[in-house]
């Protein structure tokens, strides 16, 4: 009786050795026509917008700092509110969305370290990510990161800016209010 049941459970262990699908599945050559799409080539032109990780384009565009203007600075308010404010907020105080559904919170931008870090500590961040926050160099163009670099140096200058700070016609219009 014992042997009928070593033979069996040896059979059956047997048995469920055969070869598995995952070793004999379809295999795609790039140069040739395939019906998996429907313009039946197995290579795809990479989607609009696409980077590629090593484009020397992005390289270079790494290295070149564009020059702060408003154009620039708009650009990178709009980039910094679809990436960086859900955590960080819309003033860079560390208490976005996300952080109120109970993620870390980000250090302030209005802390002393940060006030004092230089802009390729900013943009290494957005590059690499630090601590939970992860690499937005896949996400965001080298461009769009030195736009939001500098709109962070912004949101910094006028979160600590005094009122002496203003020209007497700016300081005019502030005191005043709104004018209708």
């Amino acid at each position: 009786m014992r042997r009928r049941a070593a033979l069996l459970i040896v059979c059956l262990a047997l048995a469920g050795c055969t070869r598995s699908n995952m070793d004999s599945q379809p295999k795609y050559n790039e140069y040739k026509p395939a019906g998996l799409f429907r313009d039946g080539k197995v290579q795809q032109t990479p989607p609009e917008g696409a980077m590629s990780r090593d484009d020397l384009a992005l390289s270079e565009e790494a290295t070149q700092r564009p020059a702060i203007t408003r154009q620039l600075l708009a650009h990178g308010r709009e980039k910094y509110d679809v990436f960086c404010s859900p955590c960080h907020d819309r003033v860079g105080t560390g208490h976005g969305i996300v952080v109120q559904r109970g993620m870390p919170e980000p250090p302030s931008f209005h802390d002393a370290r940060l006030v004092a870090a230089d802009d390729q500590h900013f943009y290494d961040v957005i590059t690499n990510g630090f601590g939970v926050m992860y690499r937005y160099a896949s996400r965001i163009r080298p461009r769009d990161r030195w736009a939001i670099v500098a709109y962070v140096r912004a949101l910094q200058l006028s979160q600590h800016a005094a009122l002496a700070d203003l020209s007497a016609d700016d300081r005019k219009r502030l005191t005043q209010g709104p004018q209708p």
